[in-house]
């Protein structure tokens, strides 16, 4: 397919109860870098969605320069050169990268031209300046690579316009600063870029055109040159004046309510996830444990939360060993996983029903259910929390990534534990409700002792008292937030470089 401009005409979307898009219209020219910014559920990623294939429009048209197309199937987008990297990677993690890049388009002729197409592979690699080895095998490589695979997989099937959704989520600063290089390179090549995120400073550093939606519609079509500042591209993506610094008051710690002795365990694979962790988090402070995704934290918090055995090593939550933690009321802790759907809630039940897992007994007065205290009870919350729905009877699984997260917050936060366990809390949040998450979080401080677990560092540094940083499964340093001759070693010690303290 030549390199061409597409249009998106007219496209409306509904889902039920909702309007995700509202007669939007964008232009993606080529040799472009493209933000799609919006709140939580302004329609950004069904957008995105409905031009890869993923969604067919209620309304509107697809057009390539003058070629009016349908999409029945990401496959057909994808043979007019569109395609989509999403959040989550769909890899295969015990094959190599060779194979996966190839995965369902060379794979009956895959063991005959092995050497070839990994040569290919490499080539088109080096060529975008992508270097990965294609003959490693994918549960080898940190999520930074495995995302450089993703994107080599669409370049290897000729796309002209790859669609990244969050794409720096996942990723510590260097690798965000090569993954910015990359899109660079991308467009330089005369192909199109388009990305959604919800950083500001990436889209001022990376974007070339910016678009922005609000409740399913496009509120401004902007560059970079024309944006004063971070501050009014917030203004325009939630409709109010948000600053994203936090006033965090001074609190004096109390009782230790998490504690870990010589911590060690494994992954579902069998490998060391985690060794040798120790520290202990009080009331009245916000530890963190900042790393890039895939370095034992996730599993580390499983092992908290009785989820997964230790292999060695003791934990203490709220006073309690482990092992009794039967005898520590589910109130008094909150969990905020980074796994909302598998986790975090029962995509097939209701918002109410979703409000009040942790909490049922509650609701009952004499062994009945008291259904419409618990309805009063979730309309306030999503009220409060600012979570986006048509009704209290909408199911999970049609809340957008980010109200979903909303909803998990609003019911962990709302039980007032006095450990709160936070993994990636404004993952996915815009700018205006992760201002909100930040803020209740510190209001926890003074009941609770929190655990965050986030790869933001600048969420991290907003936030913390004192903050460890992990990789490959150790941590590499406790620091106070307090030692600010250290801080900037953070984002090296994140990717595995530690410089000694100077006494």
């Amino acid at each position: 397919m030549a390199q061409t401009v597409i249009c998106m005409k007219g496209i409306t979307k509904r889902f039920p109860g909702v309007l995700a898009n509202d007669h939007i219209d964008l232009e993606i020219q080529p040799g472009k870098v493209h933000a799609l910014l919006g709140e939580n559920g302004a329609g950004k990623t069904t957008l995105m969605n409905v031009l890869s294939g993923r969604y067919r429009p209620d309304q509107g048209d697809i057009l390539i320069g003058e070629q009016k197309v349908q999409f029945n199937s990401p496959r057909d987008a994808l043979q007019f050169g569109i395609g989509m990297v999403h959040q989550h990677f769909m890899l295969v993690s015990n094959q190599t990268v060779a194979e996966n890049i190839t995965l369902g388009f060379q794979s009956s002729h895959f063991l005959l031209r092995r050497a070839k197409i990994e040569q290919e592979v490499e080539r088109l690699a080096k060529s975008f300046g992508l270097l990965i080895d294609p003959r490693a095998y994918i549960d080898e490589l940190s999520l930074g690579q495995q995302q450089r695979v993703e994107i080599l997989k669409l370049l290897y099937r000729n796309a002209h316009i790859l669609i990244l959704d969050e794409p720096t989520a996942v990723l510590s600063p260097s690798e965000i600063e090569e993954l910015s290089k990359t899109l660079k390179n991308i467009a330089r090549g005369g192909k199109s870029v388009v990305f959604i995120t919800h950083k500001l400073e990436e889209v001022m550093e990376i974007a070339d055109e910016i678009t922005i939606l609000r409740k399913g519609k496009v509120i401004a079509n902007l560059t970079p040159e024309e944006v004063e500042n971070r501050r009014e591209l917030a203004q325009l993506m939630v409709g109010r004046e948000v600053v994203l610094k936090i006033e965090k008051e001074p609190i004096t710690p109390g009782e230790v309510v998490l504690e870990l002795r010589d911590c060690s365990g494994f992954d579902n694979r069998g490998h060391q996830a985690f060794q040798h962790i120790t520290f202990a988090v009080r009331r009245g402070e916000i530890f963190s444990i900042v790393g890039v995704a895939g370095n034992g934290q996730a599993e580390l918090v499983e092992a908290v939360m009785g989820l997964r055995p230790l292999s060695e090593g003791h934990i203490l939550v709220l006073g309690t060993s482990l092992d009794r933690k039967d005898s520590v009321s589910k109130r008094e802790i909150g969990y905020i996983p980074e796994d909302r759907l598998g986790l975090g809630s029962v995509p097939n039940l209701n918002l109410v029903d979703n409000l009040i897992l942790t909490s049922y007994a509650s609701f009952y007065q004499k062994g009945i259910f008291q259904r419409e205290t618990a309805q009063e009870k979730a309309e306030h919350l999503l009220s409060q929390y600012h979570v986006v729905t048509p009704s209290v009877e909408t199911k999970a699984r049609h809340l957008s990534g980010g109200n979903l997260q909303k909803l998990i917050l609003a019911r962990e936060l709302s039980k007032k534990p006095r450990l709160l366990i936070a993994e990636q809390p404004t993952h996915g949040l815009d700018i205006g409700a992760t201002e909100e998450v930040w803020t209740e979080l510190l209001r926890q401080r003074e009941t609770a002792g929190i655990l965050l677990v986030s790869g933001d560092l600048r969420e991290v540094l907003s936030l913390s008292d004192r903050i460890a940083v992990i990789f490959r499964g150790r941590l590499m340093d406790i620091l106070s937030i307090e030692e600010e001759d250290w801080i900037g070693e953070i984002g090296p010690m994140m990717a595995g470089v530690r410089q000694e303290r100077k006494e």
